[in-house]
């Protein structure tokens, strides 16, 4: 008995060391990992449709060609389209800021009383004038911006290289995975849940895409509507930040409402675009996308928004992105895998709460009960 206590003592540690490590790696190793994690979801997006296309006679490598030659187009379409307005707004960044200060010179007026309050007591303590103040010259925010672009770039483009050659695998990954497994019973295991990862992960994404893209043109279309420059890029915005839940949507919210105001002479009617911005937003996540995918892939909030802080203090804003994707390809390996179970109610949406837990002896009588074949 002693000895079963240490051993299942060291096996928690190492459980406890081996966590630490996999965040170690991910944190030093991201953008290796974030590279292969992005060709992956993307293989995993359009896998529906390479799978329709293969079943009316395209091959795989065509299809995969075309596919990721179509999302390579969008994704310079949205970049040559959109560069030229994004870098004139950060040129003109300062003087932006300057006509939303004037704008809303009530509210900054209270703010501007505590930050002289606050230099006022500096001076009240003195400087020492032989202490010479060291200016150390940053990088321009055209400058941060092109190498972040650049970094990425290159991150995209290798991502859609990977998707490519797993895209035109087509079935080689399956036919390995059940070459790896020496009884028939666990190659019918295994490929049952591989299909059903794929079909499950590649669903979600297609459809949250899908429906970014939809809400994207919605707001476009709405923000032109109402005379805003540039709406477009606005429907672009909104397209990437839907993938981050809730924080997304508060941060387009935030700087639709800070631009609609420098243009609008009006505030009342200023207020319009995001208000609008926050009613689309609004219906798409509380109606359109449970109605899209169902309840079965629905996840506990909680869960997500933790995963999107970890992810997001991990790997910055691309993982934040990435974040949610991430804990649905989780989520599915945990609904498949045994000794999960746990992980994956919690993970699960509020209805699977209560679902009434197994107990050890069930567990062990369905053990002992269950065939040797699925």
């Amino acid at each position: 008995m002693k000895r079963a206590t240490h051993l299942e003592a060291i096996r928690r540690s190492l459980n406890v060391i081996m966590l630490i490590s996999v965040f170690v790696t991910c944190y030093f190793a991201k953008d290796l990992l974030l590279t292969i994690l992005l060709g992956f979801l993307i293989a995993l997006t359009l896998s529906p449709l390479s799978r329709g296309l293969s079943r009316i006679g395209v091959p795989h490598w065509v299809s995969a060609v075309g596919l990721i030659g179509i999302t390579a187009l969008a994704i310079t379409a949205v970049i040559y389209f959109s560069s030229g307005t994004v870098v004139g707004w950060m040129n003109d960044a300062g003087s932006m800021g300057d006509q939303l200060q004037t704008k809303l010179s009530g509210v900054f007026r209270q703010l501007e009383n505590v930050r002289q309050a606050g230099e006022d007591v500096a001076s009240m303590a003195g400087t020492d004038p032989a202490v010479k103040e060291v200016v150390v010259k940053q990088p321009t925010l055209i400058d941060s911006a092109m190498s972040v672009l650049r970094t990425i770039g290159s991150t995209l483009a290798v991502a859609l290289v990977l998707a490519s050659f797993l895209l035109a695998s087509g079935d080689l990954f399956y036919l390995k995975l059940v070459q790896s497994f020496p009884t028939m019973s666990g190659k019918k295991r295994a490929l049952t849940m591989v299909y059903d990862i794929e079909r499950r992960v590649s669903h979600y994404l297609l459809t949250i895409a899908l429906i970014n893209a939809g809400l994207g043109i919605g707001i476009g279309s709405v923000l032109t509507l109402l005379g805003m420059p540039y709406a477009y890029i606005w429907g672009i915005a909104a397209f990437l930040l839907n993938f981050l839940p809730y924080l997304g949507a508060i941060t387009g919210v935030v700087l639709v409402a800070g631009l609609s105001i420098i243009t609008f002479d009006s505030f009342s009617y200023a207020l319009l675009a995001p208000a609008a911005y926050l009613t689309l937003t609004t219906i798409e996540g509380n109606f359109v996308t449970p109605t899209l995918l169902g309840r079965k892939l629905e996840l506990n909030t909680v869960a997500v928004f933790l995963t999107v802080v970890l992810w997001g203090w991990l790997w910055g804003i691309a993982g934040a992105l990435v974040a949610v994707p991430f804990l649905v390809v989780f989520k599915v390996v945990a609904d498949n895998v045994d000794g999960m179970g746990i992980v994956s109610n919690f993970l699960g949406a509020a209805d699977e709460v209560h679902q009434k837990p197994e107990k050890p002896e069930d567990v062990a009588a369905d053990s002992a009960t269950e065939p040797a074949a699925p």
